[in-house]
């Protein structure tokens, strides 16, 4: 379970005095645990399901990923560094990530198996991939293949 593996992750983070590592895990828990809390009136008493947790940390990345290109506008290389950093330690609790082709494949296999044909169907596809592919596919670029396949 995913969880567990962040909590090995963290006492080992603690242990090794990597202070960037630990900061970085222990939001992620923070993260989590809020999540958790949010998705309790909804009747999930057991908290959030690992596909959630996918999203939660890819939502992450992102957010970081939008952070770097401020900073890099700014000419803070020491925060755009920073960033990367907790890029990279949020990555490794992602599944392997799919490429292009990858995407575009699955895709089009989702399209045939839904008989989209248009924009209207975007949202049924892109509901389809969420919950087939949650943390191993870029969805902003799904959305874009989508797109550019079904215009």
């Amino acid at each position: 379970m995913l969880r567990e593996r962040i909590k090995t992750e963290l006492v080992s983070a603690m242990k090794a005095k990597d202070d960037l590592k630990t900061s970085v895990i222990r939001l992620i828990n923070s993260s989590i645990k809020d999540k958790d809390i949010a998705a309790r009136p909804s009747g999930k008493m057991d908290g959030i399901s690992d596909a959630d947790i996918l999203q939660l940390l890819q939502s992450m990345i992102k957010q970081r990923k939008e952070s770097i290109e401020l900073y890099q506008k700014g000419n803070r290389s020491d925060l755009v560094k920073k960033e990367q950093n907790e890029i990279e330690i949020i990555s490794s609790f992602l599944p392997a990530q799919m490429d292009e082709t990858e995407i575009e494949t699955k895709i089009k296999s989702i399209i045939q198996e839904t008989n989209a044909t248009s924009m209207k169907d975007m949202g049924k596809i892109m509901g389809l991939l969420r919950e087939k592919y949650a943390g191993r596919m870029d969805f902003g670029k799904a959305s874009v293949i989508i797109k550019g396949l079904l215009s």
